[in-house]
């Protein structure tokens, strides 16, 4: 083995032990999914052979959902200021930067309008009708009569700290906002505290790792109190929400992002998506398109997308392109508030819309985050349809593929566009590798001829051509 070898079978060494323990950690979560579909099931049982007992279990599902308010206010703040670091990182690369961010906003935006389009056409949940919450309904029908002036200055907060301490999610929001951008302004200066926060959020979600190993007894709790009350209603409508979701998915991607992709690229959906058959193959296995992020990164480069592109593209679009993940938050809260028969009123859809746009970008990566900001976003608008959270909680593994697929599905084409964009992209390669006349090397998951070093990071890349 020669000098220059030794180093490379010491990183894939090093690789292979570091996938060995991703795997491990994959293996537990597939663990927690398991029991939650065998807790879903046991629930469904109850329910139907024992309704008057599993009536009397709805406060083991609203025990879990008050376990995810708790951790709402500190997600929610962590994730926006860091998100707001991220773009002004990702802005100093200039057009790809640009771009890609601009054109994360508008598509994540049109997932969400084609979530609230399907939820308002099928009206899932309706005719459950839980009653859960009327108390609360009236003191939220008391509180509607305020003007706009009351409203905006509500959500201010008493002080800095105060949004935390009373739950406010909206304060909270407005917080996270002046924070993110008072660091953005200070520029260097500002990264201590940056990664600082980075440090909490960490802190955050792995609280909120613990407090998912609840699910199980939670979907437990929640679908049998449902079922209980409800009886085979409540099952018609669970599987109709999900049926919709993965319809909708399939379009948003054939359709939306096939169109874009063809007119912009004169790239054929089916192809691109053909060529990234095993990682797609990896997602359905583990439910987390994380999983396939550095394949996605070896396979664009190989695909012909320059690797500065890439780098930028790729990672940033993993916290702020999550076309999947936007359908089912709008979907989820048409659900929940149909369910509980207080459906959401077309203001409240579009306001609810505007805070999913940026609550939603960080709903990626982390086991639970997308049920937190589904939590948070009812908490903000209708907080007494939060409860109904647990209810989505028993479907939501059987909708996570889904989400996840479609999610890694707009990254892919989203770099294909930028790279497009940008003048970054060899469309030569690309006829070639999308014809299967230039193969990806699995062996290494690199294109070592054309790539001598891995992508840079998204905030330090380069556009320079070597």
């Amino acid at each position: 083995m020669t000098s220059k070898e030794a180093p490379v079978a010491e990183e894939r060494t090093e690789t292979a032990g570091t996938e060995g323990r991703g795997a491990r950690r994959r293996d537990r979560s597939h663990y927690l999914y398991l029991a939650v579909i065998v807790a879903v099931l046991c629930g469904i049982a109850v329910g139907l052979l024992f309704p008057d007992v599993a009536k009397d279990l709805k406060p083991i599902g609203t025990g879990f959902v008050n376990l995810i308010k708790m951790l709402i206010s500190p997600i929610i703040f962590c994730t926006i200021v860091l998100g707001i670091g991220s773009v002004r990182k990702a802005a100093k690369v200039g057009a790809v930067g640009g771009l890609a961010l601009g054109y994360f906003m508008v598509m994540s935006t049109v997932a969400l309008g084609i979530g609230l389009l399907v939820g308002n056409l099928i009206h899932p949940g309706d005719g459950l009708d839980l009653n859960a919450g009327k108390e609360a309904a009236a003191k939220q029908a008391e509180g509607a009569s305020e003007g706009t002036a009351d409203f905006l200055l509500s959500v201010i907060p008493k002080t800095l700290v105060s949004a935390f301490t009373e739950g406010s999610v909206l304060q909270t929001l407005f917080v996270a906002l002046l924070v993110g951008f008072a660091l953005q302004a200070m520029g260097a200066a500002g990264e201590p505290v940056l990664r600082g926060v980075g440090h909490i959020q960490r802190l955050v979600f792995r609280v909120l790792a613990m407090v998912m190993w609840a699910a199980p007894v939670g979907a437990f709790g929640a679908i049998a109190a449902v079922v209980g009350e409800t009886g085979f209603k409540a099952l018609q409508s669970l599987a109709v929400i999900m049926i919709a979701f993965y319809v909708t998915c399939v379009l948003f991607v054939f359709i939306v992002l096939g169109t874009v992709l063809k007119l912009c690229t004169g790239v054929n959906i089916f192809s691109l998506l053909k060529y990234l058959g095993r990682e797609f193959l990896l997602i359905l296995s583990t439910s987390s398109s994380e999983t396939a992020l550095p394949r996605l990164i070896a396979k664009m480069e190989h695909l012909g997308v320059s690797k500065p592109v890439v780098g930028i593209t790729v990672p940033t679009g993993y916290s702020f392109n999550l076309d999947g993940t936007a359908i089912y938050l709008t979907m989820a809260s048409l659900f929940i508030a149909n369910a509980m028969g207080d459906p959401l009123n077309v203001g409240e859809q579009i306001a609810l819309l505007g805070f999913m746009i940026i609550a939603s970008k960080g709903a990626a990566g982390v086991t639970g985050a997308g049920i937190a900001t589904l939590a948070g976003g009812l908490q903000s608008h209708r907080p007494e349809l939060v409860d109904g959270v647990g209810l989505i909680v028993g479907i939501d593994r059987f909708m996570s593929e889904a989400r996840a697929l479609t999610n890694f599905a707009g990254n892919a084409v989203a770099t294909v566009l930028v790279g497009t964009w940008t003048k970054e992209i060899d469309r030569e390669r690309v006829d070639r590798v999308l014809a299967g006349h230039e193969p990806f090397d699995e062996r290494t998951l690199m294109d070592e001829g054309a790539h001598d070093a891995p992508p840079a990071p998204a905030d330090t890349p380069s556009l320079s051509k070597p």
